[in-house]
């Protein structure tokens, strides 16, 4: 609660007999502030800060500040933003639950009150992100693929179900509810928050920020949110503000509307490549204009989404009557409406078509100028034009096979006998967040299920087919508009509601046709309705993934193959020997908004969230411990204690700066948190894959890693272990593979067994690495895998936001190679001996721009230091955020 008002902007608003104590942003004026002007998020951001004024952390300064915040200025003046709320999904949340829980017992061995360690904002967790597609094309595939999930994830849900009870307001969306950020969308946002805060009920905007990348989907309900690492999650869990700069906001003006034949999918791939090449890493974006209004909620949603691969903090939409409608329709309380409304025109926070707001800079796009696209074959920022598709693949093709033409028989199981080749559609997956939470693309993809079968099409024998909508919504109105047999006739029956394909756990391609491809190294391919392709990512057989909308994922399964020209080429035989194309088979607009207008009602999103937090009798019947305290298992291979806060104390100790230091890694550009801790499936013969065996697990049961984040000696061994990482300093080497110094010669090594021989010989480790480091999935083990390894400092070209604040987080330094330079040009092997000088300016409470970076072959130079704001400082002074917050938390008793 602000202990200060210095502009008098408390205050009261009524609506329906209801007085909520609120803090006006038009109290904030005087010389040079101009308040109105102000981007919707900043006028957010401003409102946070009013509240939570304080003269200490928050002053009457900093308020001054933002009112008169700069549009041209480059972001130099920090602020701490207070999250109304955090919401996380269960690989990420899992290690956030585990730190918390040790967090409890190093509190109490420090001398301080275990209790404090609890969740000071409103707290959720969707658990999404661990079925498996283990089974696909029949029936009863989601009741397989839930059965094994639950078998593999058992001693995880228990923990999760002690967290529950254990941590105030901290609740579960248990595992088959649907995917995290559509559940936040259709459920959990308010827009505007209400919470009694000392006995007075206020009434402010709904923020939040969550574990995961894509939290920024929320942006298109107008709420204010982005993802964070776990570690800064967890932070803000326990009451500490986010540090950030105020930053440049990218106004993005919408005009015109999109034309028939194209999808959402098509707009958001063209938005994120024109964002790509603009760029906006570490920038708001806000989206303005006549054609915001036409923009359908779940398009924005589509929009908001992808700010990751963009590179953008947020990309919001502000609250307008869509909105409004929207809440209605997904079941908001009519109350919750009038309090959206009402506070929205009070405040300035009403979207205003004609109104053009400051911005830093600025983009347009004319709607009805976006054709259909896909994206890849490795990046969503890598739009192709579908009539392009074809030859672009076939550019593409020589990096991935030395022999382009290659075709190999297979016989399935059954008798199918086919030609595999380069570029078949091995994986057809309607999946993810993205596109499952919007009606029309995915009616869209259904009627064209209709049209195709009543054609007599069908889905080609080698194709993965998997339909795993973002909740229980979608296939309700499936049923309803009679829609699921033709999606079942095609192979897509329901696998799970949940972060299948996209986050990796598409489960093992058909075995005859994963046979073939590794055998002969062919290079095939996925295809996905979802936000991420990198490599490695999707399925370890399958060497290129595209992006596209839900319609064209099961066109793809009926041609079978990306060597096609899809909108002129012919896709399939009718009954009658006639050619298919694809516009035979594309549903009309009307006919997609009609079935939505009868199929989908209020009733369905009331019913599906009557009761989200209870589960089904599997959740239900899990035996839950108790306790303040969990009772750590020491042969659990899930969850276990972490090691961060071993042999710490109440006093800092100092910084130091770093010498006799060995390269681990000397990496590429655009190196993603997929590169550096892999979320899929755990090989047998790794660092990993031993460590479980030694352990009594089958490989059968040895899941993902991502599943595993609650156990650190998986990860560790699992960190830098992507199967695509090319690692320069064992060149010719593709996966988790080094060179160990400590031995003569430097033989190629496993990452984690140079490590362990580093760290027993007491030499630090550095990291260098290109453009774009740490890009894609806010994953907390990206980092926490990189300290845990040795690594000290990590210098690359650039970063992406979240990854380096994380890496801060774990005690990591993060430096910079001076404009212009990279290892390359300075002439850098990997195989030099490095020293850093002037880090220990830190000690005295000064960052320092740059810090010296010498190595034995004689190359210097000056790295600039990548610790952005005082607050990270401070994290790094004291090892780590988490270790900032114990010792503030004891301190304060």
């Amino acid at each position: 609660m602000a202990s200060q008002d210095s502009f008098g902007a408390k205050g009261a608003l009524d609506v329906n007999g209801t007085s909520y104590e609120i803090f006006r942003l038009n109290a904030v004026e005087g010389e040079g502030l101009d308040v109105a002007s102000l981007p919707f998020s900043l006028k957010v951001l401003l409102e946070n800060l009013l509240r939570t004024e304080d003269g200490a952390d928050i002053t009457a300064d900093d308020i001054k500040a933002l009112a008169g915040w700069d549009e041209t200025a480059e972001p130099d003046k920090e602020i701490q933003f207070s999250p109304a709320r955090v919401i996380m999904q269960d690989f990420t949340g899992v290690p956030c639950i585990v730190d918390l829980a040790t967090l409890r017992e190093a509190a109490a061995d420090l001398g301080g009150d275990p209790s404090k360690i609890n969740p000071l904002s409103p707290a959720e967790m969707v658990i999404d992100h661990s079925v498996i597609s283990e089974f696909f094309g029949t029936v009863d595939a989601f009741e397989k693929n839930t059965e094994i999930e639950y078998e593999r994830n058992r001693e995880r849900y228990q923990f999760l179900r002690w967290g529950q009870t254990a941590f105030d307001d901290f609740k579960v969306v248990p595992p088959g509810t649907g995917i995290v950020h559509q559940v936040n969308i259709e459920h959990l946002a308010r827009t505007v928050f209400t919470r009694e805060v000392d006995g007075v009920l206020q009434a402010y905007p709904d923020t939040c920020v969550g574990t995961d990348s894509h939290t920024t989907m929320v942006n298109g309900l107008g709420v204010v949110g982005f993802g964070v690492g776990g570690i800064e999650a967890e932070a803000a869990l326990l009451g500490q503000p986010v540090s950030m700069l105020i930053p440049r906001v990218v106004g993005f003006k919408l005009y015109g509307d999109l034309p028939e034949g194209t999808t959402a999918t098509d707009l958001v791939l063209t938005i994120t490549e024109m964002m790509r090449k603009h760029g906006v890493v570490g920038k708001f974006v806000e989206f303005y204009g006549a054609g915001v209004t036409v923009l359908p909620l779940a398009n924005r949603a589509t929009i908001g989404n992808m700010s990751p691969e963009f590179g953008s903090t947020i990309a919001v939409f502000p609250i307008d009557e869509e909105t409004i409608n929207y809440m209605r329709l997904t079941g908001r309380s009519e109350d919750q409406l009038a309090l959206v409304e009402t506070y929205a025109k009070e405040q300035g926070l009403w979207h205003d078509p004609a109104a053009e707001p400051r911005y830093s800079e600025k983009l347009e796009l004319d709607l009805s100028t976006i054709v259909p696209s896909i994206a890849g074959p490795k990046r969503p920022q890598d739009r192709v034009q579908l009539t392009d598709a074809q030859t672009a693949f076939a550019t593409a093709l020589p990096t991935y096979s030395t022999e382009p033409a290659a075709s190999v028989p297979v016989t399935l199981a059954d008798g199918t006998s086919f030609e595999l080749k380069n570029g078949a559609v091995t994986i057809a997956s309607i999946t993810s967040c993205t596109n499952t939470s919007n009606p029309s693309v995915m009616i869209g993809a259904a009627l064209l299920a209709k049209n195709a079968v009543e054609k007599g099409l069908t889905s080609k024998p080698w194709v993965k087919t998997t339909l795993a909508p973002g909740s229980k919504v979608v296939t309700d109105y499936y049923d309803k508009a009679g829609l699921t047999p033709y999606l079942e006739k095609l192979g897509f029956d329901l696998v799970g509601y949940g972060c299948v394909t996209c986050i990796g756990n598409s489960g093992p391609i058909i075995p005859e046709v994963s046979a073939a491809v590794n055998e002969h190294d062919l290079a095939v391919v996925s295809v996905l309705s979802g936000n991420r392709n990198f490599e490695g990512r999707i399925n370890p057989d399958v060497k290129m993934n595209y992006l596209a909308s839900p319609p064209l994922v099961i066109a793809y399964a009926i041609a079978g193959t990306m060597d096609i020209d899809l909108l002129h080429g012919v896709i399939g035989i009718d009954t009658e020997g006639n050619d298919v194309y694809l516009k035979d088979i594309w549903p009309s607009p009307i006919d997609v908004e009609t079935t939505i207008a009868q199929a989908i009602s209020q009733d369905m999103f009331t019913k599906d969230y009557a009761d989200v937090f209870a589960g089904d009798e599997r959740w239900q019947g899990l035996p839950t411990p108790e306790g303040k305290t969990f009772e750590w298992d020491e042969a659990s291979t899930y969850v276990r204690k972490a090691p961060y806060f071993d042999g710490m104390s109440l006093d800092t100790t100092p910084v130091t700066d770093i010498s006799g230091a060995r390269v681990l890694l000397k990496l590429g550009d655009s190196v993603t948190t997929d590169h550096i801790s892999p979320a899929g499936n755990i090989k047998g013969d790794t660092p990993a894959g031993k460590y479980l065996t030694e352990h009594g697990v089958t490989p059968r049961d040895f899941n993902s890693y991502g599943s595993r984040r609650g156990n650190h000696e998986v990860m560790i061994r699992g960190t830098f272990a992507n199967i695509r990482l090319r690692n320069q300093v064992a060149p010719g080497t593709e996966g988790g593979y080094t060179r160990d110094f400590t031995v003569e010669g430097g033989p190629v090594s496993f990452v984690y067994d140079a490590s362990q021989n580093y760290q027993a010989a007491g030499i630090p480790l550095v990291v260098l690495a290109g453009k774009e480091y740490g890009s894609g999935s806010s994953r907390d083990w990206a980092a926490k895998g990189t300290s845990l390894l040795g690594v000290k400092v990590v210098i690359a070209e650039s970063y992406e936001r979240i990854h380096r604040s994380n890496l801060i987080g774990m005690g990591v330094l993060p430096l910079q190679f001076p404009a212009g330079q990279n290892a390359e040009s300075l002439g850098l092997t990997g195989e030099e001996t490095f020293s850093v000088t002037g880090v220990t300016a830190l000690n005295d409470g000064v960052t320092p721009k740059t810090v010296r970076v010498v190595t034995d072959s004689g190359v210097e130079f000056d790295a600039v230091v990548r610790i952005d704001t005082p607050g990270e400082a401070n994290y790094y002074r004291n090892g780590g955020i988490l270790q900032y917050v114990l010792r503030n938390l004891v301190a304060q008793g």
